[in-house]
Formats: C-alpha cells, structure tokens, sequence
C-alpha cells in the first residue's frame, strides 16, 4: 500500500476508535477514588475506592425506548418472566413507547436489575457497584462528604414524602461535587453487586441473597444511629428481588476508568 495512503488509514482508524470511546463515555464524570466507611459492615471497615466513570444522569425512558428498539426481547410483551415481574413498564403506554403519561426525559423505572444490567453491558458500561454508588452518593453541591450535615439529610428525608418525583425531569435536583445529578431526590437505584453489604450473621435475612440488589437514598454510616434515612432504605430494600419492577427505582451506568 502507498506510503500516504496507509498512513490516512491508520489516521481514520484512530479517529473511529477515539470516536467510539468518546460516544461510550458521553455523559460520564470521573469520580476520583477515596476511602470511605459503608453503611453496614463488620467493624465499619474502611473501604478503598478506585477512580471510575459514573453516567451524569440517571437512564431515561426515551433512552430505553431506543434500547428496546435494538433488544426487542426486553420488551414488556416478549421478556421473559424470570427476568421481569408483571409490573415490568407497566405505565408505559406500548411494550415500547413510554406514551403521553410519562415524560420522555424522566427517569426509567419499572425495569428490573436484569433489564437494567443488560441496558449498561450493551453500551460497554456496568451498573456501578454499592460501594461505588455510596461513595458518589456522600457528596452534595460542594464537598464529597456531606454525610454529617444535618441539612443534606434533611433533604433526604423530605424526598421520601414526595413518592412521584420518578416522573420529574432528569437534572431537576441538585448537581453534586463530581458533577452528578440526581442521586438523591429522584428515584432509587439499582446496583451490580446484591451481596457486597454484610448484615449480623445472626440474621435470618443474610440468606436473602437478592436483598442488596440497589441502591438509593442517603449514602451514611449506621454508626450513625440517628440517621432514620438511611435505616429507611435498608427497611425498602429487603423485600426486593432482582426481578422485581418498581415504579420510583431507575438506574444509571458506570465504567472502569
């Protein structure tokens, strides 16, 4: 091959390439690894964090409408029942369409851990893991750990008593210290990993092995017993399963960096 030409070749593949990853990441932020204490652990150990790529916002409906369009077998008519319960999309208007109900650029909810897994893997991403989600979560508008500040988990709580926030608008609240929206005071949010978060060994719920499949609500130490926030979500997230499809628990994507 010409000397040029191969040469304007290799230029074209890079830029294809360059230009594949920078589409995987659009709408992605750095969150720079830390140290932090989980919620619930033996001891309140320590936890080390490796800098990974969160999505900005959480996925929408008009965003899983494509996905259905591409994957029509995680339709509402076609997925398979061991993936999905019967309230899979149950407010959209077609198997495909999300219609005039909910808007287009709310979140995604009634879609299970399945679905959403599969949304995040078809993109080249994950579902970031508990500890990920927590960690990103510590943060408001101005620093990464705003667990202790009685205001932020003011916040938290006051979201509880407004059940349909999962029809508001994506970027409707606060963007946190890493750039992140709507973390808290949208939906709940599903997470890889549904057995990273120990409880009492004496529990008869350890042997629940789908009771930590998400992740939403205050991100807070249980050495702190005053924080009912989070306590509340622990109560939430025991009855699901990773089948389960709940109108105000969406999701978003995260990557290794």
């Amino acid at each position: 091959m010409n000397p040029l030409l191969k040469t304007i070749s290799l230029l074209i593949l890079c830029f294809a390439l360059t230009h594949n990853v920078v589409a995987q990441n659009q709408d992605m932020v750095i969150v720079k690894g830390g140290v932090y204490i989980p919620l619930y652990g033996i001891d309140s150990t320590a936890i080390k964090i490796d800098s990974f790529l969160m999505d900005i916002y959480p996925v929408s409906n008009s965003m899983f409408s494509i996905f259905l369009q591409k994957y029509p077998e995680w339709k509402r008519n076609t997925v398979k029942r061991l993936f999905a319960d019967k309230n899979y999309l149950m407010l959209w208007e077609t198997n495909d369409n999300p219609g005039n109900l909910l808007l287009p650029n709310a979140p995604v909810t009634n879609v299970s851990w399945f679905a959403a897994k599969k949304y995040c893997e078809c993109l080249g991403k994950r579902l970031p893991t508990v500890d990920e989600w927590e960690y990103a979560a510590m943060a408001d508008e101005h620093t990464a750990d705003a667990r202790k500040k009685e205001t932020y988990n003011q916040y938290i709580l006051d979201w509880y008593e407004s059940p349909k926030s999962f029809n508001n608008v994506i970027g409707s609240t606060f963007k946190n210290y890493w750039g992140i929206y709507d973390l808290h005071g949208l939906v709940w949010e599903w997470t890889m990993d549904f057995n990273s978060v120990l409880i009492s060994g004496e529990s008869r719920k350890d042997v629940d092995k789908d009771s930590n499949l998400f992740c939403g609500s205050a991100a807070v130490g249980a050495s702190d017993l005053m924080n009912y926030a989070a306590f509340m979500r622990y109560a939430f997230r025991g009855s699901v399963k990773a089948r389960y499809a709940i109108k105000n628990l969406g999701f978003r994507c995260a990557k290794d960096l």
